[in-house]
């Protein structure tokens, strides 16, 4: 059933690429050749956007971010290297000189995120020309 998931595509990143795409920024999608491949790419401006779902990769104090009762340990595991490798990407990423940003599946329900997120891609836009 997990094995369904897509890892490309998913509601909260298509709710959040509507939303940038709606407000005039234009923008690639999960580029290959930058670490951890980001789910949107502002190339000229050097930022790159995770949006990351909240039971995958645990956001701290989320509803969302439950852990199965069932096999504890295997989740434990996957939660932990879930982790290491966003950190391992963001670091990565930022040792190339880009911005990596992060807004979580809850927080793309929530129009005032999407506000913040907009006017940070902006304000980097500005610092980058």
């Amino acid at each position: 059933m997990m094995a369904a998931i897509g890892r490309e595509h998913t509601r909260p990143e298509i709710t959040v690429r509507r939303y940038l795409h709606a407000c005039g920024l234009r923008f690639r999608l999960h580029d290959k050749s930058l670490p951890g491949r980001p789910d949107i790419v502002f190339a000229a401006h050097r930022v790159a956007v995770y949006v990351h779902g909240c039971f995958w990769h645990q956001h701290p104090g989320c509803c969302f971010a439950a852990t199965p009762a069932t096999n504890v340990g295997f989740w434990a595991e996957k939660f932990q290297a879930n982790s290491r490798r966003d950190n391992a990407a963001i670091a990565r990423l930022t040792e190339l000189g880009w911005v990596p940003l992060v807004i979580w599946e809850c927080e793309a329900r929530d129009m005032k995120k999407l506000d913040e997120l907009f006017w940070r891609i902006q304000a980097e836009a500005c610092v980058a020309s």
